[in-house]
């Protein structure tokens, strides 16, 4: 999914991210809290999401609050990944210039030797989870009268639009 944030001045960033949970709740990614997308949403704690699906001509965009996740579920999420990605969680200072590969790759090693086994969650990495507020589906049909129709929350219900394409 596409993930959209802004830092306290409104400036946006967006890049793509994996859906790592969807239910009641809301969507939640996992991440280094250090980077950009984390350092946005420490400033700014609202995002907006986009999954794009052009040979279906479909999309859907989800907008609302983003919280941490809490850290005892994000340890759980941290154990389950494969060693190389918790080490790389540790050793890659995310979006951070860095001098060449072999710093990154020595980085690692000593993480590995750290922690020889299943390495423990970082302090600085953790999941967040986006509450909607939006959700506007998006249908594409080759006249360009695509459908579109947009879900508000509005307390406990949702207010739906049709919108013009």
């Amino acid at each position: 999914m596409t993930l959209a944030t802004a830092d306290a001045s409104g400036v946006p960033s967006a890049r793509v991210v994996l859906l790592r949970g969807l239910d009641r709740s809301g969507l939640s990614w996992y991440t280094n809290r250090r980077s950009l997308k984390g350092r946005d949403l420490a400033a700014n704690p609202r995002a907006a999401l986009v999954f794009h699906w052009e040979l279906q001509q479909r999309q859907v965009r989800v907008a609302g609050s983003v919280s941490l996740v809490p850290e005892a579920e994000a340890e759980t999420y941290f154990a389950g990944r494969p060693r190389r990605s918790q080490l790389s969680a540790w050793a890659s200072p995310q979006g951070q210039p860095l001098a060449d590969r072999g710093e990154l790759e020595a980085a690692t090693e000593a993480i590995a030797a750290t922690y020889p086994q299943a390495a423990p969650l970082p302090p600085f990495w953790g999941g967040y989870r986006l509450r909607p507020t939006m959700f506007e589906f998006w249908q594409g049909r080759r006249d360009r009268m695509h459908d579109r129709f947009r879900y508000l929350r509005a307390d406990d219900a949702w207010e739906i639009d049709r919108l013009a394409p």
